[in-house]
């Protein structure tokens, strides 16, 4: 069996399972958001429920409007406050404890390898990345598994993705994922797993295997999996709280296709709007000049996006007329990115620095684009008004090219500066 298969197998109970089988499987951990758990808790006490199956197996996280920027957003984030006092919800965060949902969660051992986890938000599958079963739900099956604590899956077909090569200067996972996600199109991995294996993918340090993971729904993919190893190891050994599992897909197991890429003819990649699939090499972008630059997300707002940003802007100046906008992911990133300096090297170079939150990467608030403008993000998403007016544009990069681009005034390379 692939990983997928093993992981669904153990928690249904099998001894195997094939793609296409329709499986009830028991739910590790059940995530919702300030936009998507409110729904899911009105359904809750519709079905006329009085207890959650386990309160330590709940985590609501209210990300994506705060701090609160309206009086609907407030009402929203209350919403989980007194469901999380009521069922004495152990995962509750808001205010200075919040921090970006999928970079949260793993950062507080909450989600571990070998896990199940269902969330309803379509980044839910960044948790691959320690080889957990993890994916995107609606509300209504977030409330039916706050209720039982299971949910149901077909079992999907894998694909791998064998990464092979030496990558090149200023290449993230960022770039790899953009480069696979151009090549298959946006429904090239439709209800599928995704699979990152490969000598690449093996040296590439949890965080940009978070970023790989993250975005396997920008192919379709009902999850993006990383076979867990010495990094994943020394990344949850400490934060655990409870027992983990590794699973690794069998030598002979079936896979629906393999792709292989010689990350040697991977330059840094850009999505042109408004898709991700829309990707071109850096070289070959043009003239793109920009008015905001936001470097951020569950995709890239880690301490190490951080510190790479922080490398190519020391002794710049953000251009004139341009927003760079600089989002930590959590408390303990903003925390440490103070410690290390670099909210100072951004804040010199002109940068605004928010709170640990989702804000302009859903159009949410913190930096809403006006007609007309062009915005370079490290999010994940460039869909048409995402982060603002419909008439807006947003372009998608790593970090490293993202903080170029805010000295630049233009996409470019860190190399010219």
């Amino acid at each position: 069996m692939t990983m997928a298969e093993k992981i669904l197998a153990a928690h249904a109970g099998c001894d195997f399972v094939s793609p296409g089988d329709l499986v009830q499987v028991d739910v590790d951990i059940a995530l919702g958001n300030d936009i998507t758990a409110p729904i899911a808790i009105k359904i809750f006490r519709e079905a006329g429920a009085k207890e959650v199956f386990d309160r330590t197996r709940i985590a609501l996280v209210a990300d994506h409007f705060t701090p609160n920027k309206d009086i609907k957003s407030a009402e929203q984030v209350r919403m989980l406050r007194e469901f999380a006092e009521e069922h004495a919800i152990l995962h509750h965060y808001e205010g200075g404890d919040v921090g970006v949902e999928h970079c949260l969660l793993p950062e507080k051992g909450i989600v571990l390898p070998g896990d199940i986890v269902i969330g309803a938000d379509s980044h839910t599958c960044t948790y691959g990345a320690l080889g957990a079963f993890a994916t995107g739900v609606g509300s209504t099956d977030l409330a039916a598994t706050m209720i039982t604590g299971k949910t149901w899956f077909k079992v999907p077909e894998t694909i791998k993705f064998v990464f092979k090569g030496e990558r090149l200067p200023f290449v993230s996972g960022k770039d790899l994922i953009l480069y696979a996600i151009g090549d298959i199109g946006v429904d090239g991995a439709l209800y599928m797993a995704m699979e990152f294996t490969g000598p690449v993918i093996d040296a590439l340090p949890m965080a940009d295997r978070f970023t790989m993971s993250n975005m396997a729904i920008e192919a379709g993919g009902k999850a993006g999996l990383i076979a867990p190893d010495a990094v994943t190891e020394a990344y949850v050994s400490g934060r655990a709280s409870r027992p983990y599992t590794f699973y690794a897909s069998d030598e002979d197991a079936s896979y629906a296709k393999v792709i292989e890429y010689d990350c040697a003819n991977i330059e840094p990649q850009i999505a042109f709007p408004h898709l991700p699939e829309n990707t071109v090499g850096l070289s070959e972008v043009g003239t793109v000049e920009l008015d905001q630059v936001v470097i951020g997300s569950c995709t890239n707002g880690r301490i190490e996006d951080l510190e790479v940003a922080a490398s190519v802007l020391k002794g710049q100046k953000v251009a004139k007329g341009l927003r760079l906008i600089v989002l930590p992911a959590t408390p303990a990133i903003w925390k440490e990115a103070l410690e290390k300096g670099y909210l100072a090297i951004f804040m010199e170079a002109g940068a605004i620095i928010g709170p640990p939150t989702c804000g302009p990467c859903l159009g949410g608030h913190m930096g809403i684009l006006a007609k007309g403008e062009r915005a370079l993000a490290t999010t994940n998403r460039n869909f048409v008004g995402r982060m603002g007016h419909p008439e807006s544009e947003v372009y998608l990069s790593g970090p490293a090219v993202a903080a170029a681009s805010a000295v630049l005034g233009r996409i470019g390379s860190p190399a010219e500066l």
